[in-house]
């Protein structure tokens, strides 16, 4: 991490400069040469340097949440039972530095480094990291290095960026970051995109989401605007991934779409040879309007011992308020964060966004009985900057474990800085 700090100052010192007038309070900037184009100032976001060899952007992020509840005797007879007792909760989710750039070669080339520190497992981590090279001749980009698999749009999306608090429950048994190779791309005329990765864990065997040997996984869809000045457009997409769980057993753990909550979806160790999973995403966005849904089974099999079966999906709608977008972009093929366009600091309301959000996960399954929980959730997103988001958040669950459903309210709020 120094290293790239100091490449980043390195970069930019080593530029010649000039001095050109402000335009829009006068002052005299001092900018680079390679930040001049036909003479004129493209313009730096304070986090962003320039230089001969490599651009440098820096960024951080941090989010902080409270959450309480509201539990009939039912769910508390499940919580006992489970070992768990939930009271007025305030927690790190994480934070998280981030250093990218883009070489300047012939061939785009661009890299990346993350270092997260993680308020579950109270350690820091080396998150997203790699280098990203441009294959034009293949229509797409290779990306090398540790990343997000390419299963579920939600799930490749920037954590920070999503609709709602947290990913639906169903996607938990698909580990957030991989060591290896994906290759990605998309064809404008035709509106097919893919994303097709292969992973090992020879170099993550000790970090707690390296949870398989190998994986394999292919994210294939069409996306086409219907009008693209409305933002009007439908995206669809299959999920297949295969893959080798890590000594011989597995085990499904997930929280109720609440980071302060503990797992109580649980199915305990089971043993499976190998997983398939298969998965559906659809979404349509027309101006501020977004709807979307994704659903997947997991399916493990083992030579020795029963095969297991477990399913969820999810449904949500969106409005962003004063005429929001929510672009779309067709690198990677996902949402991108909302578009603010007056900052409350800069006298504005910044931007508003209203979600409702269903999901349901279903870990019983024969000899296991890990649990089934449904939750619906009406939210409110404030974008009150490009960088600062604050989160109003109502849940309500049911949940299926012990011979019992016991019924909870969730109470929660997420305050959340991004610096890109």
């Amino acid at each position: 991490m120094p290293l790239l700090l100091m490449l980043c100052i390195h970069t930019r010192a080593q530029d010649s400069t000039r001095q050109i007038p402000n335009g829009t309070d006068g002052l005299i900037l001092t900018v680079p040469d390679s930040e001049m184009v036909a003479g004129k100032y493209k313009g730096l976001k304070p986090n962003e340097f320039g230089g001969n060899f490599s651009t440098c952007t820096l960024g951080l992020g941090f989010i902080y949440d409270f959450a309480a509840y509201a539990q009939d005797q039912a769910f508390r007879q499940q919580m006992d039972t489970a070992g768990f007792s939930l009271g007025p909760t305030f927690k790190v989710r994480d934070f998280r530095v981030l250093v990218s750039g883009v070489l300047k070669t012939k061939r785009p080339i661009s890299w990346k480094f993350a270092y997260m520190y993680d308020g579950n497992l109270n350690t820091w981590l080396v998150r997203e990291t790699g280098v990203t090279v441009g294959v034009p001749e293949l229509k797409g980009d290779i990306f090398i290095g540790r990343t997000k698999e390419g299963f579920s749009m939600v799930k490749v999306m920037n954590g920070h960026s999503p609709w709602t608090n947290e990913r639906q429950m169903a996607l938990d048994p698909i580990p957030i970051l991989a060591d290896g190779i994906k290759y990605f791309g998309y064809l404008p005329k035709s509106g097919i995109f893919w994303n097709l990765g292969a992973y090992t864990d020879w170099i993550s065997k000790t970090q707690a989401f390296s949870t398989f040997h190998w994986q394999y996984d292919a994210r294939v869809g069409w996306m086409r605007y219907l009008n693209k000045e409305n933002n009007e457009l439908l995206h669809i997409a299959v999920n297949l991934r295969y893959g080798k769980p890590a000594d011989g057993k597995f085990v499904i753990k997930s929280r109720p779409e609440s980071n302060p909550t503990p797992q109580i979806l649980n199915t305990g160790n089971f043993a499976t040879d190998h997983s398939s999973h298969l998965g559906y995403e659809i979404y349509y966005n027309r101006g501020s309007l977004l709807i979307g849904s994704e659903a997947m089974v997991h399916s493990f099999y083992s030579d020795t011992a029963r095969n297991h079966r477990f399913f969820g999906g999810d449904v949500m709608i969106g409005w962003l308020f004063n005429h929001g977008r929510r672009p779309y972009r067709t690198a990677g093929s996902l949402f991108g964060f909302v578009q603010v366009p007056r900052s409350v600091f800069a006298g504005g309301w910044g931007q508003w966004e209203a979600v409702v959000h269903l999901s349901t996960f279903n870990l019983n399954d024969q000899d296991i009985q890990g649990g089934q929980f449904w939750r619906i959730t009406p939210m409110v997103n404030w974008y009150m900057s490009k960088v600062m988001r604050f989160e109003l958040i109502y849940g309500y669950g049911i949940f299926d474990r012990y011979d019992m459903k016991g019924k909870v309210q969730f109470f929660e709020t997420r305050i959340q800085f991004t610096v890109m």
